[in-house]
């Protein structure tokens, strides 16, 4: 993602060419994970439906394996590589564990094979960052892939209505009849995906890509109101505010994230248990159930209690057959979900306690002082606050939906972007184009040689 000087806190070196090659890739990469090997999937085809796209196939298994080779073979000469090697220091040790854990799940091949899976699309999304030659560069690839998404989820509704929108024939969810998914699958990844489109597209309108920047925003504010996201679509503006605010509080910033995310996390969970947070949220004109994610709450709780240590496994839990067709199985529908609706339920049920420890302290933790850092420096404001805005509407989004390690679509796939991204732009000794220069970030003063401050 650099032109020229692209280091971490000790070394200074020369940045990629960015060269054609390293372009396609970048778009192919991205195109990927944002639009699929098949896009607008036929919703009564075999193969479960779930909130985070269509259940994985041995294809897109072997086109990530054959992607991440591309990509590093792309970097094996880039002088950068050691950037992108040393963020992967805490992922290192979050695999490691959930290796460990595995070795005590129902199914440790699958979780074996799903961690490794998972490895290959974060090597994915830290080394795209590199491609470029510059962050002129990035943002035209960028913009072009956001906006072909874009129109591409259009195109469907009109052209594939049966396909791009939730029918009441559908033989999953037909109460969703109406609502827009485009080639997501699923109103929930399309409603995701329109946030983040928009947060592209503000940050194409600094770029000097105002017209093409204001489409991307318009589109995706329609198509995300279509789509019935509620969440997502109520998140928008919020984003919005607090990552204004997360600007400006300096030290603060991770105290203040902690508590939000610990307050929204326990109003929720505590709506699944206690009847008093029940009653409130009825008060409040909310619905306590939160369209019924309290029966998940509920299974995955009980799910925690029975191996708050080790848990039950990467991705080995949901959806198996000693669930689906368990005890509970014939007094609770929460069985046949393909997740806890909670990223962090989630990753206590895939490695206890520990692995959520784990998992705050890397994307939530240091993803803190990687922002401080980063406008500090005011090399690349506008790119610092597009990969804070989507981060933070990640961190966010995962109290009601589990997106971590979810790698198919576009969320995760762009969560680890904008992560790497924000460490890169703090320990890169960035050389900013022309334009970069002249917009320094609130309260920062612009480095004119272009070293980091």
């Amino acid at each position: 993602m650099t032109e020229t000087h692209i280091a971490s806190r000790t070394a200074t070196v020369t940045g990629g060419e960015g060269g054609g090659a390293s372009s396609l890739l970048l778009v192919v990469v991205f195109c990927f994970f944002w639009i699929g090997l098949a896009p607008f999937p036929d919703p009564n085809a075999s193969g479960l439906l779930t909130a985070y796209g269509t259940s994985s196939n041995v294809m897109n298994q072997i086109m990530v394996v054959g992607l991440a080779g591309l990509v590093f073979l792309a970097l094996a000469n880039h002088p950068a590589r050691g950037l992108v090697l040393r963020s992967f220091g805490p992922l290192a040790v979050i695999f490691c564990w959930l290796l460990v854990t595995a070795l005590f799940s129902d199914v440790p091949a699958t979780a074996f094979r799903r961690i490794v899976y998972a490895a290959l699309v974060c090597l994915c999304a830290s080394s795209v960052l590199l491609l470029p030659r510059d962050s002129d560069q990035f943002g035209k690839l960028l913009g072009i892939c956001v906006l072909t998404a874009v129109l591409l989820a259009f195109l469907g509704v009109f052209a594939l209505p049966q396909r791009a929108i939730h029918q009441g024939s559908d033989a999953l969810e037909h109460q969703l009849a109406g609502a827009w998914r485009g080639h997501f699958g699923h109103k929930n990844v399309a409603a995701a995906a329109m946030v983040f489109a928009v947060f592209f597209g503000l940050f194409f309108m600094r770029m000097r890509a105002f017209w093409q920047g204001a489409l991307i925003v318009g589109c995706a504010g329609v198509f995300l109101l279509n789509a019935g996201g509620k969440t997502s679509a109520a998140m928008l503006p919020a984003i919005l505010a607090v990552a204004w605010l997360f600007e400006r509080i300096g030290p603060l910033r991770v105290v203040f994230l902690l508590a939000c995310l610990a307050a929204m996390n326990y109003l929720l969970l505590s709506a699944a248990v206690s009847r008093e947070t029940q009653d409130l949220l009825l008060s409040w004109g909310i619905d306590p159930t939160f369209t019924d994610r309290a029966s998940v709450w509920r299974l995955a709780l009980g799910a925690i209690a029975e191996r708050p240590l080790l848990g039950h496994g990467f991705q080995s839990f949901w959806q198996m057959d000693s669930l689906v067709y368990g005890e509970e199985a014939d007094t609770s529908w929460a069985v046949t979900a393909a997740n806890a609706h909670n990223g962090y339920l989630d990753q206590v049920i895939n490695g206890g306690f520990p692995l959520l420890v784990m998992m705050i302290l890397w994307l939530v933790v240091l993803p803190c002082h990687h922002v401080g850092l980063a406008f500090k420096r005011a090399q690349h404001p506008d790119l610092a606050r597009l990969f804070m805005r989507c981060w933070l509407f990640m961190l966010f989004l995962s109290c009601l939906e589990s997106p971590f390690f979810d790698n198919r679509g576009p969320v995760w796939f762009t969560m680890l972007i904008s992560v790497f991204g924000l460490r890169m732009l703090a320990y890169g000794n960035l050389k900013p184009s022309a334009y970069a220069r002249t917009r320094p970030a609130s309260g920062a003063q612009p480095d004119p040689d272009g070293k980091a401050a």
